[in-house]
């Protein structure tokens, strides 16, 4: 039996490699599913908004209850100037939920598992919000590492300290994601193959696999809320500088 971590490996599907630049542009298993995340993310919002009506078809529910949530999120924690970058956000959040769920399906692969990738949505993050803050407020964006009414002399320790914390929030957003849907993976495996491994008297293993998939479920769905409401805060603090 494959052990718990061959699930994370990354395999190539179509080689692609350009020797005298030495890029390795190859199709790999995640790259399939990220595409699939996305097609399913572009197919549910096509058919379920074409024609939308009074009356919604299932879809359209679908569809109008993600947006309506999404929206309270950036409203609730950026305000109504937020909503000019709620498309981003949306597709923040739809792109770490559906990896999250797509790797609870046997045989696919969990993309937001690998740290290469939640990372590259941290700093990606991170540079957006940098970049609005900048173009919004100038050089007094800068006056985030040294917040009002803070003694002078604490300042010296303080400013670091601060700006260590801003460049350490692409790490932990990636970290967070990625450590969690790794370890729920890896329990996963581990109890089915005490099931198989057990044969008759595998049942105890197998209800406790039962409920570590509904668990999982509630958490790829929870994880993907943290990550957009953080980049929402995060957000909130480059608009709505204090």
């Amino acid at each position: 039996m494959a052990g718990p971590l061959e699930q994370f490996e990354v395999k190539p599907i179509m080689t692609m490699v350009f020797e005298p630049l030495g890029l390795n542009m190859s199709f790999t298993n995640s790259a399939l599913f990220m595409a699939v995340g996305v097609g399913i993310a572009a197919w549910l919002f096509k058919r379920g908004l074409e024609g939308a009506s009074l009356v919604p078809t299932r879809l359209q529910s679908i569809c109008e209850m993600l947006y309506e949530f999404v929206r309270g999120m950036v409203l609730d924690n950026v305000g109504k100037e937020g909503l000019r970058y709620l498309p981003a956000i949306m597709t923040l959040f739809l792109f770490i939920l559906l990896g999250n769920l797509i790797g609870m399906i046997p045989g696919t692969f969990t993309y937001t598992s690998h740290i290469v990738v939640t990372l590259f949505m941290g700093v990606c993050v991170i540079i957006a919000v940098t970049v609005i803050g900048l173009a919004r407020h100038g050089t007094h964006f800068l006056s985030l590492f040294a917040p009002s009414g803070v003694p002078m002399f604490i300042y010296p320790l303080l400013i670091p300290i601060e700006i260590v914390s801003y460049l350490i929030r692409p790490f932990s957003l990636a970290m967070r994601l990625a450590v969690n849907m790794t370890a729920g993976h890896i329990m996963l495996k581990t109890f089915g193959g005490f099931v198989i491994a057990m044969g008759i008297f595998g049942i105890l293993p197998f209800l406790v696999a039962v409920g570590l998939i509904g668990l999982e479920i509630i958490i790829a769905c929870l994880q993907a809320y943290v990550f957009a409401v953080l980049s929402c805060i995060y957000l909130n603090d480059a608009i709505n500088l204090h």
